[in-house]
Parts: C-alpha cells; structure tokens; sequence
C-alpha cells in the first residue's frame, strides 16, 4: 500500500540486502515517495458461500480493519464493493476512511454463488469515475477472494496496481487467483503474507 519508488535510497533496507559483502546495485533499496494526486485503494470483498468455509470471509474482514487503517493514516481514499450470492454492491467510498472500524464491516454476511465478474464490473466503474475526477490519483484494486469461480473478468483499465488476496485453502486447488493474476500481471499473496 506504498507509493512508486522514489529516487532516494532507504539506507537501513540496503544494509540489510547487502550484508557482509560489498555494495552492488542490485542491494540499493529505495523510499517510496506518495503519488502526487493522491491514493485509491478499491477492494473488492468476496462474501460468497464458499468464503464462510474456514473463516476466510471473518479473516478477511480483520485484514480489511487493518488496511483500511492503513489507508486512513495515509490519507488515502479508500472504497469496498462486496459481491456474493446474485450481484455487488459498493459498500463505502469512494473516501478517506477517517472513522473505519470493525463494526462497519460486521453486518457483511456471506452466502451464495461468486460473482466475481459483477465485482469487478462495479468496480472497473468506480475506478473509472475516480480517473475523470482525479487523473493524477494512483489507483490500486485489491480482491480479496478464494477464487472459487468460473468467471473470467477484464481487468479494468483505470487501475495502476492489481493484488489478488488469495484465501484459497482447499487441498485440491484450483489456483483461479494466480491464473487471473498472471493474465492481468498482477500481485498475487495471501493474507498472512500481508499480516506478516
């Protein structure tokens, strides 16, 4: 949830890539610097039946507290569109999430089919909205799924950076987040990678 890196190097990152050896380029780590026009994080919740499994939709939710509140004290907008069962829905934002908490995401429920594509759509024309009113805003998508669908979704134009969350834990996977995410060259991590 950072910026594009900047031009100024992050000495105690590089020390610690360069370790004993000498200094080479490749250890160089540099400070992210905060897009000028601002920042959009859109996420894009899965509350279909097959995330109620495992509590993935309840990990989700926390995960959600957290970025939300990482995007409030950056100052950055931020937005939720949930889908599940037949549709989705925007849930909040486009906005600064100044008073975000767990509580706002409690009646979230799950249930139902995944509609992915709906998700997506909903916000492929939120983001799409956000460009026109602020073209010099950097904007992310972040999905958090366990990619237990069929839909093949574009990716949406008006997006600078795309993560798949994928909550995927089934022993026979299917691995749908990590082929979207290589059709879209996107990040694809799980949730603990992010809490970590």
């Amino acid at each position: 949830m950072h910026g594009t890196p900047g031009k100024r190097i992050a000495w105690p990152h590089t020390l610690a890539a360069k370790g004993q050896g000498a200094l080479r380029a490749g250890h160089l780590r540099f400070m992210r610097e905060a897009p000028r026009g601002g920042v959009l994080h859109c996420f894009v919740l899965d509350c279909s039946g097959s995330m109620l499994g495992g509590q993935r939709l309840a990990l989700a939710k926390g995960l959600l507290v957290a970025l939300f509140d990482h995007a409030s004290a950056a100052r950055a907008e931020a937005a939720l569109i949930c889908f599940g069962g037949a549709g989705a829905d925007v849930r909040f934002g486009p906005a600064v999430p100044r008073w975000w908490n767990e509580r706002w995401l409690s009646p979230v429920g799950g249930g139902g089919g995944t509609p992915l594509s709906a998700g997506i759509q909903r916000a492929s024309r939120l983001l799409e909205r956000s460009a026109r009113r602020k073209p010099a805003q950097q904007r992310w998508l972040w999905i958090l799924t366990d990619g237990r669908t069929r839909d093949t979704p574009v990716r949406p134009l008006d997006v600078d950076e795309v993560v798949f969350v994928d909550f995927e834990r089934e022993a026979l996977r299917l691995g749908r987040c990590e082929v979207l995410a290589d059709a879209w060259g996107a990040r694809r991590c799980t949730p603990e990678e992010l809490m970590g």
